[in-house]
């Protein structure tokens, strides 16, 4: 899950088209509801026979550090398949909202092909990156966080100035709006003293969330800066002699 200190629930302008942003929403909910940890499936069973369902679910689909690590072929694929894995109602929807905010808008920038590829290759490397860093860890992870907060990196660098909503928790949850140059730098503060503060093994990841915010942010800051500008100067008139 992203983070619950504060719920963005508005942005200033929206993008007209985000069919990666809102497939992927889609797809994520719906992956989510057929799955065990949804509690609509009956196939899975009740009691303890649903929670044996889905420890092993998570361990099929999601991140196993030490597995990961080892090199295995089937193990190799989990940071992608994790990515549309969510372990209960509350991680799908924080998740869920935070990309349908952020999302549509820096796809509408990037392109709909290059969004997609971005999405999954930052989640991807923001899982691998928490794996190396809990290298002997049996727990799984999974969730969209990594990938989300990648968009949440590139986001700030697209559109800084863009106004979000926020309710902060020690404001008495007062909504009140931002620039994103102030929002996400702030998100992504508490992101790090969390995972300095969190104790040695998986649990919320924090990490993740850090690399896959730096590689957001770095990707859009290589593919998007603005070239710089070399003044040539102007062609002296025709007969006239140059220097």
């Amino acid at each position: 899950m992203i983070g619950n200190w504060s719920t963005t629930v508005g942005r200033t302008v929206r993008a007209q088209s985000a069919p990666v942003t809102y497939g992927l929403i889609v797809v994520c909910c719906v992956i989510f509801v057929i799955g065990p940890a949804s509690g609509f499936n009956p196939t899975y069973g009740t009691g303890d026979a649903l929670v044996v369902a889905q420890r092993a679910y998570f361990r099929r689909w999601g991140v196993v550090p030490a597995d990961l690590l080892n090199g295995t072929p089937g193990a190799l694929l989990t940071p992608a398949t994790a990515l549309f894995i969510h372990g209960s109602w509350l991680h799908l929807l924080g998740n869920m909202l935070f990309f349908y905010v952020f999302g549509a808008m820096t796809e509408e920038r990037m392109g709909h092909f290059e969004f997609a590829l971005f999405y999954v290759g930052c989640g991807y490397l923001a899982l691998v990156g928490y794996a190396v860093a809990n290298s002997t860890s049996e727990q799984t992870l999974v969730g969209a966080s990594g990938a989300i907060s990648a968009v949440l990196g590139a986001f700030l660098y697209l559109f800084p100035k863009a106004r979000v909503t926020s309710l902060f928790p020690f404001l008495f949850f007062l909504p009140l709006r931002f620039p994103a140059w102030i929002v996400l730098p702030f998100w992504a503060a508490l992101q790090w003293l969390a995972a300095g503060r969190s104790p040695s093994g998986p649990g919320v990841a924090y990490l993740a969330h850090l690399v896959g915010f730096s590689l957001g942010f770095l990707y859009a800051w290589v593919r998007f800066r603005r070239p710089t500008r070399v003044k040539v100067p102007a062609a002296a008139p025709e007969g006239e002699n140059q220097p």
